[in-house]
């Protein structure tokens, strides 16, 4: 309402005072992202298969992710051993924990869990899990040269069959369990999900060899996939 002030028989209109300010609304802080628990090695261990067992690998991933500011938490490679002597098999996906994994780009989810990642149930094998060619970054947050790149190292070691476990047939999927650089050969995935008519992320075609020189010469490097375990 406005108020009417007359002063020496003059008539003015004056405007009622503005509302107090109300406070602003506090602010939420935002949510950190979540931080990187997967990503595919920047390198080899330089020396073909011969990783040093699953150890050896479980180190190669342990001292990549600590160059990258993430050696906080323990990491293991993705891959699998057959049974020897009296040790039995060990299957990829019983190393990697629990999920979910994101990469160290945008904290992009890659799986929820192990039956995600898998795609163990018909619903997860529907709509698969978000390992792809834009999502399988380097613990540095960098894109690896996949198909159609000069050089092709989309070939990445597992040693086991799509559902994440080791073979069971005799042969050695493995080049003597990650010890060898000469005999047998090893079983990998195509990280960007692409080439040699099988699509697999983690068990695409078997390598030529076990050296250096077969790994390249399949399209690869001797790179694998890394997980947060815990």
């Amino acid at each position: 309402m406005l108020a009417v002030l007359t002063v020496s028989g003059m008539v003015f209109a004056q405007q009622p005072a503005a509302p107090p300010a109300q406070p602003a609304a506090a602010q939420q802080p935002a949510t950190p992202p979540p931080p990187i628990s997967f990503f595919v090695t920047s390198v080899g261990k330089g020396d073909g298969a011969n990783l040093g067992g699953l150890a050896g690998a479980d180190a190669h991933c342990q001292a990549l992710a600590a160059a990258a500011g993430a050696g906080n938490r323990q990491w293991h490679a993705y891959l699998s051993a057959s049974a020897s002597g009296t040790q039995p098999a060990v299957n990829a996906r019983d190393r990697i924990g629990q999920g979910p994994w994101y990469n160290g780009k945008s904290a992009t989810p890659v799986a929820k869990n192990v039956a995600d990642l898998h795609g163990d149930t018909l619903d997860a094998a529907r709509l698969g899990n978000n390992l792809s060619r834009t999502t399988a970054l380097t613990e540095k947050g960098e894109a690896i040269p996949g198909a159609g790149s000069t050089p092709n190292q989309h070939d990445v070691l597992t040693g086991s069959q799509t559902d994440g476990r080791a073979y069971t047939d005799g042969a050695d999927h493995t080049c003597s369990n990650w010890t060898s650089n000469n005999t047998g050969a090893a079983q990998v995935g195509h990280f960007d999900r692409t080439g040699g008519g099988n699509t697999s992320w983690n068990s695409a075609h078997a390598s030529r060899g076990c050296s250096q020189p077969n790994l390249v010469s399949t399209g690869g490097a001797g790179l694998l996939y890394c997980f947060v375990v815990n």
